[in-house]
């Protein structure tokens, strides 16, 4: 019984959630970051602070997470990353976005295909990100070989957008991972800069699993000055919540909650409440986040505060086993009592039985006064007991029979 208390007091310490846990996202400035500082402020209102690790992207964010050395909880990663790297002990806790690729291009003249653009200076976004990652898969599609020659250069970000606007590069891809609101905009108004439209996108999709065909509708960034001035197709992954196979079933919860909060209103490229969404991809999903968007928060976690709901939860798991063990245990242990007790009174009726049998004989007086030290021995033994009051008839009974063989030995004496 200690021992299950002892294991119990150590699994109610060491079932309580961390804290802290630590994200990693993107640059600073990317919608990554920006993300991550919102559920941020989400997690705080918990009592729980989620530390930001800036990244370059989402295949760093990927290779964090499949490292057991590097210190790393959870943390955006877009689908079609995961070759060579391996994640068996990773989980989604779903897609909670989706991740347009934007190509923005130099020239007063319409860009149709992709490999329209072959010889020219391309940025493609940092060695690590899942702009780069996603960028070469499609020139590898339209047959544009990274060291021919087309330039592609490393070119991110602020950086990229700036050297656009200047006409430095010819063209650069962008991706929510890396890029600003602020570059977003800035492009989208610079003039001779266009935003390319992937008319071949239900091909893409089609071609490639792991994307995504998105509309951006005609005036929908700016009516005034009809930007776009057409509807514009896209293509891009889903941006998934990654985690290690061993977060905290309510870190799980409190983190979906948190994406619900940040990815559940509608957007130019969302519809209301479509994110977060179980969307099954490279990754399996983590059955905490199964339960989660099957039946919401546990009961608990749904009328209480986070502290609070965690606290009783704690305690439930904790108690339940000891309550399944104490019962049959407090049953058991009167048994045990009596059974010792009993024991005793069987000790010395065995004793009393093998006299009798001795006695039987006849009997020289060396023997008999043999037998009588044998039978005060049983008396002193029985006196010396101490019984509860519901074995007074068995105790008084033996001590009887005692009593009785004593006599008989005396009468035998005579």
């Amino acid at each position: 019984m200690v021992l299950v208390m002892i294991i119990a007091v150590f699994w109610f310490f060491h079932s309580a959630p961390p804290s802290t846990i630590t994200i990693t996202a993107g640059p600073e400035g990317s919608i990554f970051r920006t993300n991550a500082e919102k559920y941020a402020a989400i997690l705080a209102r918990n009592g729980v602070k989620l530390k930001i690790l800036s990244s370059e992207g989402s295949l760093e964010n990927l290779k964090r997470l499949a490292d057991p050395s590097f210190k790393v909880d959870v943390g955006f990663v877009q689908g079609g990353l995961t070759n060579n790297i391996k994640i068996d002990k990773l989980v989604s806790l779903g897609s909670v976005y989706y991740s347009p690729l934007l190509l923005f291009y130099l020239g007063n003249e319409r860009v149709d295909i992709l490999s329209r653009l072959d010889g020219k200076r391309i940025a493609i976004g940092a060695v690590g990100s899942g702009t780069r990652a996603l960028a070469l898969v499609l020139f590898a599609e339209n047959g544009i070989e990274p060291a021919g020659r087309t330039t592609l250069l490393d070119l991110d970000g602020e950086d990229a957008a700036k050297a656009l606007i200047e006409g430095k590069i010819d063209a650069t891809f962008m991706m929510g991972e890396s890029a600003s609101v602020q570059n977003l905009r800035k492009l989208l108004h610079a003039p001779g800069i266009r935003l390319f439209d992937f008319t071949q996108a239900d091909a893409y999709t089609r071609r490639i699993t792991y994307l995504n065909r998105m509309e951006l509708p005609e005036g929908s960034i700016d009516f005034g000055k009809n930007i776009p001035d057409h509807d514009i197709h896209l293509i891009g992954p889903a941006v998934e919540l990654i985690a290690r196979a061993g977060l905290h079933p309510a870190l799980s919860d409190l983190l979906l909650d948190a994406a619900r909060e940040v990815h559940g209103t509608a957007s130019l490229l969302r519809q209301q409440g479509e994110f977060p969404a179980l969307l099954q991809h490279e990754f399996r999903i983590s059955s905490d986040a199964i339960s989660y968007y099957k039946s919401g928060k546990s009961f608990l976690y749904r009328y209480f505060p986070f502290w609070i709901a965690n606290l009783l939860n704690r305690i439930i798991i904790v108690a339940l086993p000891i309550v399944i063990v104490l019962i049959p245990g407090l049953q058991i242990i009167p048994a045990c009592y009596r059974w010792r007790i009993m024991m005793r009174f069987y000790h010395c009726y065995r004793q009393l039985l093998a006299i009798e049998k001795d006695m039987e004989t006849d009997l020289s007086p060396e023997k008999r006064e043999e037998i009588l030290l044998r039978v005060n021995d049983v008396e002193k033994e029985v006196n010396k007991m101490k019984v509860p009051a519901y074995f007074a008839d068995q105790f008084y009974a033996l001590r009887a029979h005692v009593s009785f063989v004593h006599n008989q030995l005396a009468d035998d004496r005579k």
